[in-house]
């Protein structure tokens, strides 16, 4: 640490920090932002709730609000909205709870036997009980067992049936239960959402009164809000400036522990499995990738052949090419030869890589060719004076081509989208992320943390091996 004070303290100017001194700082400062604040804002994004991502939140850091809950229910008089304060944690989080954590909680079935109309339909609909109930009233009143199924069926086959004549023996109570399962008009199934809660001077009256707002932004001037002492009275703009919101610090640490655990809900996300593919496919990878580029290296910087020159300018052609223009060409391969569906068709298709070539071969010219010579005259093989004398004399090199091979193939999604689409057993970390953008629900607190979690590997990388990166790179091309 001091070493690093003394090298920041460090002036041109003998009494104080001069003009350059002062460009050198901000040029410093101004890198170090533009590549820090981006990791910092996915850091502290990664651990706020689903609930603040869907809302947009611009706060840096997790800062969750008092909440309150805006119900809707529909029914024959039509729809009702209300607003229902002090509600448990656990109640409000329901739908982000695992299924060990509801069986864990207060019992659903008492806790909503605590209240009636309609906040006990809006409650009912939110837990998940409307289901359960009707069940145990079906076989109650010995209905049909087709009912059951109905909700399920296409709408086709709903047309052979009538539920309709079933339902005029029952009360009011169970017709309405019966009527939110089957889906029969009026009614539908009640809204039950979480929003925040916030004070501020009605403008009518001029005293403090609470609102809930859907979402708070800043950067708005106006923010619309609904009275929860008459939210029926439709939507009211406050200027944002004048509202009152509390505020307290609520980190989500389920985003990282749930994937790590295999308890995303709603899909089978097993994030050990993802990683150690990806693992497997970098590690691999990287091995074949220095092998056989450092052969290739080898060849054109030690042996003289006819076509030498047009294959290393061939070699080098292809780094113009386009990664997009190659996916049908490699799918092709990967088909033909079998290899979809398997890791090995993520290794095998980039194990050499022209930028690896061009560089070892660069690194390799700076060797002398008499130590190869006095090699031959002492009977030493080809592949000897290759891994005893060139490989080893190369290291700096083919270290830098190693980092880079497993920054490379770590952050890979081409390839594993090409190679292992069709086999989730075999998806890599980066193919894994996709699985959390679905067509009508997006899991994106899960999806950032896993994000930080897959940058640890190649950060560390990084940070402990960037010596050898500046070293090699330094290195290469002098003759």
């Amino acid at each position: 640490m001091s070493a690093v004070l003394k090298f920041l303290s460090r002036t041109q100017g003998k009494n104080g920090p001069a003009l350059v001194d002062w460009i050198s700082y901000i040029y410093l400062l101004l890198g170090f932002l533009i590549i820090f604040l981006p990791v910092l804002w996915l850091l502290l994004n990664s651990i706020k709730s689903q609930f603040l991502l869907q809302k947009l939140d611009t706060n840096i850091l997790p800062l969750d609000y008092d909440r309150v809950v805006r119900a809707t229910v529909f029914g024959p008089e039509g729809k009702e909205i209300f607003i229902m304060k002090d509600m448990p944690e656990w109640v409000i989080y329901w739908n982000e709870l695992r299924d060990e954590d509801k069986k864990n909680e207060n019992n659903p079935n008492e806790f909503i036997s605590n209240y009636e109309g309609k906040e006990y339909y809006a409650l009912r609909t939110h837990l998940g009980l409307v289901s359960d109930h009707a069940k145990k009233l079906i076989k109650q009143k010995n209905l049909p067992e087709w009912l059951i199924k109905y909700p399920s069926m296409f709408p086709d086959a709903k047309k052979e049936y009538d539920p309709q004549e079933f339902l005029t023996n029952l009360n009011e109570e169970e017709i309405r239960l019966m009527s939110e399962f089957l889906g029969i008009k009026p009614y539908k199934p009640n809204g039950f959402t979480s929003q925040i809660l916030i004070s501020a001077i009605n403008p009518e009256t001029n005293k403090l009164e609470e609102y809930s707002v859907s979402r708070l932004n800043n950067n708005k001037d106006t923010v619309n809000a609904r009275l929860i002492s008459n939210p029926q009275g439709g939507i009211v703009k406050l200027q944002t400036q004048d509202i009152i919101v509390n505020k307290k610090l609520r980190p989500s640490w389920i985003n990282y522990s749930d994937p790590l655990t295999n308890n995303v809900r709603g899909m089978s996300f097993d994030a050990v499995k993802c990683l150690s593919n990806s693992l497997f496919v970098t590690i691999v990878a990287t091995i074949i990738t220095v092998l056989i580029n450092s052969m290739a290296a080898f060849a054109l910087s030690k042996y003289k052949f006819n076509g030498q020159i047009i294959f290393f300018i061939i070699i080098l052609a292809t780094l113009m090419v386009p990664a997009s223009v190659l996916i049908v060409g490699i799918f092709k391969m990967v088909s033909m030869t079998g290899l979809n569906g398997s890791l090995w068709g993520v290794i095998i298709p980039g194990a050499a890589t022209p930028t690896g070539v061009f560089m070892l071969r660069q690194y390799m010219l700076t060797i002398p060719d008499e130590l190869l010579e006095a090699a031959r005259m002492d009977a030493a093989s080809e592949w000897s004076i290759y891994w005893k004398i060139v490989f080893p004399l190369a290291l700096p090199a083919i270290a830098v081509l190693g980092i880079l091979s497993i920054i490379w193939r770590w952050n890979d999604l081409i390839l594993p989208m090409i190679a292992v689409s069709t086999t989730k057993t075999a998806y890599t970390i980066q193919l894994c992320l996709l699985d959390f953008q679905g067509e009508y629900v997006a899991q994106e607190h899960y999806r950032l943390a896993m994000t930080v979690v897959s940058l640890i590997p190649t950060t560390l990388v990084f940070v402990f091996l960037q010596r050898y990166i500046t070293t090699g790179i330094a290195n290469t091309g002098i003759k």
